[in-house]
């Protein structure tokens, strides 16, 4: 049942960082990634009554994502995710009236993209800060009302209004309200692992001086054994003849396992037509055969700046495509849509409202016959607030699947403090195991638990989900 929006003033809000080593090197284009750290956001905010409420939010600040320039460090980009965050902070705990948790959005969403291309960050960068607000800031709102995300959507606490400040003008026809109380939770998700490209494909592709000492699994083929996994992300390098060739022993690994598998190009290829050369060889390569029937999409394959110039009808009437970092700014998926694209990705560093807007033009150009689909995606997320939030939005989707990786890289919650890994444990034990030392994701038979995740918060549990925020760096 549809409540009116609580308004609220955005009183407070602080970042934390924790620095995260990788056990295994994460390699996606041409990045490979050892070490970054994760930022916390804690927001209070006061509602017309005069009473406050606490959330928070996590995301990792993966380098050579949001901006791929070469000539940035890893230190400039993590500076850049700064700024926008400090952005976002600056805009929404202005002075001003109180406000429902989406007209905060709504109201400085221009405004902070441009005040971050004036600060030289893409829009994609720009996003970051208020993605991490909006989840703390909905979080506080769900603690405050008792509610978990599902509920607060189905009753639409957060207020989203897509007439209101004309930020989705293709859905003002668009039931909004019955499409969010209509949604039904997942209680369960099945985890698409993701085969980096310097993963080890057999048990004895890495040398044993190589191999990390915690006893967790390194190659593709003891992760399907540990996790039970039976749905697969891979990474593609742009050099087809090499692509070709681990593609092969990959599909020998998960041949007669996989119920299917995505591929993501990110971003290496120049052009449509360089594109089209991979794809033409891909499904005409006889050793591939059951791979090709098995794979549901590739994901973003030509670089961010050139991706929405080109045409792709002809390469999507033979390979359904998505675009994941050219879906920089909340219209992005309707210009893809225009060139041929049917996929665009839930990614919460993007913003959870930029996903339940393409959710809506999902729902909306399916019922008129168009083949659009949403896919649940992942920035590395790590066991805690962050993989649960991610987790609680894509399971309130509906997603029969989510890729998931922050699991496979580090080894789980090894770095936090021992109380810290406990209070998840307590708050979350269907989702989280203690094993190898540590408190870590549990995955069986290649699904996650998702029943925890109803409880009240925006997946977190409980005020403050546990976070030793003493045990951080403060910003």
């Amino acid at each position: 049942m549809a409540l009116a929006a609580p308004r609220f003033h955005v009183e407070h809000i602080a970042f934390a960082e924790r620095d995260v080593t990788l056990r295994l090197p994460f390699r996606f284009g041409a990045v490979t990634v050892t070490a970054c750290p994760q930022v916390h956001v804690r927001a209070r905010i006061r509602f017309e009554d005069g009473r406050t409420s606490e959330g928070c939010s996590a995301e990792m600040m993966i380098p050579k994502w949001f901006d791929k320039n070469p000539a940035l460090s890893n230190a400039q980009n993590f500076e850049q995710l700064r700024q926008a965050l400090r952005n976002a902070r600056e805009a929404y705990a202005a002075p001003g009236p109180a406000q429902s948790a989406w007209d905060h959005f709504a109201e400085h969403y221009d405004d902070v993209l441009a005040t971050g291309l004036r600060q030289g960050l893409l829009p994609l960068v720009a996003s970051y800060g208020p993605a991490l607000v909006d989840r703390a800031l909905l979080d506080a709102l769900c603690l405050h009302l008792g509610c978990s995300f599902a509920e607060a959507m189905a009753m639409n606490a957060a207020g989203i209004d897509l007439a209101r400040h004309g930020l989705a003008p293709d859905l003002a026809d668009f039931d909004l309200p019955a499409f969010l109380a209509r949604q039904r939770p997942r209680t369960r998700i099945a985890a698409r692992h993701t085969v980096g490209l310097a993963d080890a494909i057999r048990d004895g592709d890495l040398p044993a001086d190589q191999l990390p000492a915690d006893g967790l699994p390194t190659s593709l083929e003891a992760a399907i054994a540990r996790y039970g996994h039976r749905h697969f992300k891979l990474k593609l390098s742009g050099d087809t003849p090499a692509d070709l060739q681990r593609l092969g022993r990959i599909a020998e690994v998960i041949e007669g396992r996989a119920e299917l598998v995505t591929l993501d190009g990110n971003e290496q290829y120049a052009d449509a037509a360089a594109f089209a050369n991979f794809l033409d060889a891909f499904l005409a390569a006889p050793a591939l055969r059951g791979l090709v029937e098995r794979t549901v999409f590739i994901e973003q394959p030509i670089a961010r700046a050139h991706a929405l110039e080109h045409a792709m009808h002809a390469a999507v009437a033979r390979m359904p495509l998505l675009i994941d970092e050219s879906d920089a700014t909340l219209d992005s998926f309707q210009q893809a849509r225009a060139l041929g694209y049917t996929g665009v990705s839930s990614k919460s560093c993007k913003g959870f409202y930029k996903s339940i807007v393409n959710a809506a033009r999902c729902a909306q150009g399916r019922a008129r016959g168009e083949p659009l689909f949403l896919s649940g995606e992942d920035l590395t997320l790590q066991a805690g607030i962050g993989l649960q939030q991610d987790l609680a939005l894509v399971g309130w989707l509906g997603l029969d699947h989510v890729e998931r990786n922050g699991h496979h890289y580090v080894n789980g919650m090894a770095a936090l403090p021992g109380d810290e890994q406990a209070t998840l444990l307590a708050l979350h034990p269907a989702l989280y195991a203690h094993s190898e030392g540590a408190a870590r994701l549990r995955i069986v038979d290649g699904e996650i638990d998702l029943a925890s995740l109803a409880a009240p918060g925006f997946g977190t549990g409980r005020a403050g989900a546990g976070v030793r925020w003493d045990a951080m760096r403060s910003l």
